[in-house]
């Protein structure tokens, strides 16, 4: 029976357009059909029963397609949203429907094909947009707290992520595994230090998966999240919740892994996670501030899982890089201080001077712009020393020769003796011109000065050893990354 009336039904801030149909209004037992509005009645009982946030979480979301033969179906926006409300709302949906037509036996879902299927407002039982989808599927309140917000930052993408020699690999591997397609390693293990580009790879692949697969349910969160969902699961006595959350997942992401080192029962959870994931060929994407076998107290079987799949390093960034990145964020800032002239000079000297931390050499850029520009003046050398004095100060180079010389001799097994003797054959004498090199570019000394404490050598032969590396580096990238690890060590 319809209504003559179409009043609006609140629940909260939930609201419903429809016959206010009695829920124990029976449709009749040989009825095999349910309207839309009786649909909506539904729905504003499912609402007093599970609860304002769990309705409009999981069951707004929803749109009733139609009953056949037994089986009511309901289009949901993704997996996963299907998949949670049949596992934790199906029997009280079940129910209820029931109470309206005895002929339901079962539910069934299915995953809304098109935007324009998601389209809609909220009495046709549709969400306003595949967005709201989303952030339902992972922001869910009340008893759907487990699910973790992994909010992702919107500036971190792959047009904004700048490509250079010491991340490049990275980069590529991100990208395959960010086009969705079949991808033959996993996980994927990325590890540097701070600073380096770690979470914005992992931001731009989540963005990435989401913009090329709307329905994907993409999981990203910090390792001190899953822990602290874990611990709240094991409180609240819902840990069959928490494993039905994470292992229902298309992709995980998780986020400083490192985290989880030292605390057992975390990691204990987390290795059967992975395993389930991997189980279902799900993709997997780790991050970290140490490669896998430098995480001190990390199981070794959750070590040997990380290591299974290709573990990819960013190296720290070397002088083009930085000014790549530099110049990248001029332009973005020029959308915020369109009047502030910059002076040659300033971007190259910040590039060579802020090595450490992309972070803080970002910093420094956003706070010369902000400066020059309430001040009034341009942002010439002048205003760099003046405005980033603290920050100079703390990159400055303070190693020593000395400190050089010995850590080039432990990385290439050499006496500290034969650095500086008078052995001309290659095995100390290249590197010998590693350590002038590297004192050249990470100490104030002049060139005589890095001749004497080589034995007394004349300055043109630093002069030579320094220019026979720079030619070297070129073309040895093996010779390359051993002179950026040992900066890295030597800086660190």
């Amino acid at each position: 029976m319809r209504a003559a009336m179409r009043p609006v039904v609140q629940c909260g801030d939930a609201k419903f357009h429809g016959a206010a149909v009695e829920i124990g209004q029976s449709l009749g037992t040989d009825s095999d059909d349910m309207t839309q509005e009786q649909w909506g009645a539904l729905r504003q009982s499912l609402c007093d029963t599970l609860g304002e946030n769990n309705y409009k979480a999981w069951i707004e979301p929803l749109h009733f397609d139609g009953l056949k033969d037994g089986v009511a179906t309901f289009g949901a926006p993704t997996h996963f949203v299907g998949n949670y409300v049949s596992q934790n709302f199906g029997d009280a949906m079940l129910h209820h429907i029931n109470a309206l037509n005895g002929n339901v036996r079962r539910l069934n879902f299915r995953v809304m094909q098109d935007a324009g299927e998601m389209r809609g407002a909220n009495e046709s039982g549709r969400p306003a947009a595949p967005a709201k989808a989303a952030a339902a599927a992972q922001s869910a309140p009340a008893s759907s707290d487990l699910l973790p917000s992994g909010a992702l930052d919107q500036r971190f993408t792959f047009d904004s992520f700048v490509v250079g020699k010491p991340n490049a690999l990275a980069h590529a591997a991100a990208r395959r595994v960010a086009d969705g397609g079949e991808v033959t390693f996993n996980p994927l293990f990325l590890h540097g230090g701070v600073g380096l580009g770690k979470t914005h790879l992992m931001h731009a692949i989540a963005w990435e998966l989401r913009t090329r697969n709307p329905h994907l349910n993409v999981l990203y969160l910090s390792a001190e999240q899953f822990m602290y969902r874990f611990v709240q699961a094991l409180r609240d006595r819902r840990m069959m919740d928490f494993k039905s959350i994470f292992r229902s997942v298309d992709v995980l992401m998780v986020d400083d892994v490192q985290f989880i080192s030292g605390k057992d029962s975390t990691q204990e959870e987390f290795f059967h996670t992975f395993n389930a994931l991997v189980d279902q060929n799900k993709q997997i994407v780790i991050s970290a501030d140490r490669a896998p076998d430098a995480i001190k107290d990390l199981e070794n079987r959750i070590r040997s899982r990380l290591q299974s799949g290709l573990v990819v390093d960013l190296h720290p960034t070397d002088y083009e890089l930085r000014l790549g990145i530099l110049q990248t964020k001029v332009e973005q800032q020029r959308q915020h201080y369109p009047d502030v002239e910059i002076a040659d000079g300033v971007l190259e000297f910040l590039a060579h001077r802020i090595s450490s931390n992309v972070r803080v050499l970002e910093g420094a850029l956003t706070r010369l712009f902000a400066f020059a520009s309430l001040i009034g003046r341009k942002m010439d050398m002048d205003l760099t020393h003046e405005c980033l004095t603290d920050v100079l100060r703390a990159n400055e180079r303070k190693v020593s020769v000395e400190e050089i010389q010995r850590k080039v001799a432990e990385h290439y097994n050499i006496r500290l003796s034969d650095m500086i003797g008078p052995r001309r054959t290659r095995t100390f004498a290249r590197p010998r011109q590693v350590a002038m090199f590297l004192s050249k570019k990470l100490t104030q000394r002049s060139l005589p000065e890095i001749g004497r404490r080589f034995g007394g050598r004349d300055h043109t032969t630093v002069m030579h050893g320094v220019k026979r590396i720079e030619e070297l580096v070129r073309e040895d990238g093996q010779l390359a990354e051993d002179i950026e690890l040992l900066r890295r060590a030597l800086e660190a």
